[in-house]
C-alpha cells in the first residue's frame, strides 16, 4: 500500500511539473512557417552554400544589393554592431547577404562589400532566374526603380532578414530598424534555448 502512494504521489507531482518556458522574442516569430525551407547558392568565395551548410549555427539571411543607398548597409552594420555585443557567442551566429542585383554582383564586388561589415558575414549569389524562384520561396519582392541607364538604376526590395535556429528551423522574421540590442537579445535567446 506504501508504495501505491507513494507512486501515485510521484505521478502527481510529474504532473505538476511547469511546461517548458516558451522564448520571447522581440522580432516577428514564425517558427513553423511553410516557406523559407532552404537555398542553394553561391558564396563570395565561389563555395556552392545550402542551408545545412551551417547546420549547428543561427543563420541570419537578408535579400538586398551592394549599391543599396540605406537599407542594406544599414541592416548589415546593425547585424554587425548585434554581433559585436555577442561577443564569443558570435562565431555561433552567419549572416548571409544573398545579392539581388547579379547584373552589378560580382563575387569579386561581394567579397569586398559584405565582409567590410564583419569578415565572417558571407556573400551570397545566384544568376537571375534561380533568383527568381529563391525570392517566391522566400516571399521577397525586388524590382529595378530609377532606371537611368543599364547599369544606372535602383532596386525597391524587401527589407525584413529572416533567422533561422542552430537546426535549421526557421524562426525569425527581424524587420528592418530593429535595434542591434533588439537583433542581439533574439540571437542570445536562440543560442540559449539550443
Amino acid at each position: 500500500m506504501k508504495i501505491m502512494i507513494a507512486a501515485v504521489l510521484a505521478l502527481a507531482l510529474a504532473a505538476c511539473k511547469p511546461a517548458p518556458e516558451v522564448p520571447v522574442f522581440q522580432a516577428t516569430d514564425i517558427t513553423g512557417a511553410n516557406f523559407a525551407r532552404d537555398f542553394k547558392l553561391t558564396d563570395h568565395n565561389g563555395q556552392p552554400r545550402t542551408l545545412a551548410s551551417f547546420k549547428g549555427k543561427i543563420v541570419a539571411i537578408f535579400f538586398g544589393y551592394t549599391h543599396c543607398p540605406d537599407v542594406c548597409p544599414t541592416t548589415l552594420a546593425d547585424f554587425a554592431a548585434a554581433l559585436k555585443q555577442l561577443g564569443p557567442l558570435a562565431d555561433q551566429v552567419q549572416v548571409l547577404f544573398v545579392t539581388v542585383d547579379p547584373q552589378r554582383d560580382t563575387p569579386e564586388l561581394l567579397k569586398i562589400f559584405v565582409p567590410a561589415f564583419d569578415p565572417r558575414f558571407l556573400g551570397m549569389t545566384t544568376d537571375a532566374v534561380s533568383l527568381k524562384a529563391l525570392a517566391q520561396e522566400y516571399k521577397v519582392v525586388y524590382q529595378k526603380t530609377s532606371v537611368k541607364g543599364a547599369d544606372n538604376y535602383l532596386i525597391d526590395h524587401s527589407a525584413g532578414t529572416y533567422v533561422y535556429d542552430a537546426e535549421g528551423r526557421l524562426r525569425l522574421l527581424v524587420p528592418y530598424g530593429s535595434s542591434p540590442d533588439l537583433i542581439a537579445r533574439d540571437l542570445k535567446t536562440l543560442l540559449d534555448t539550443r
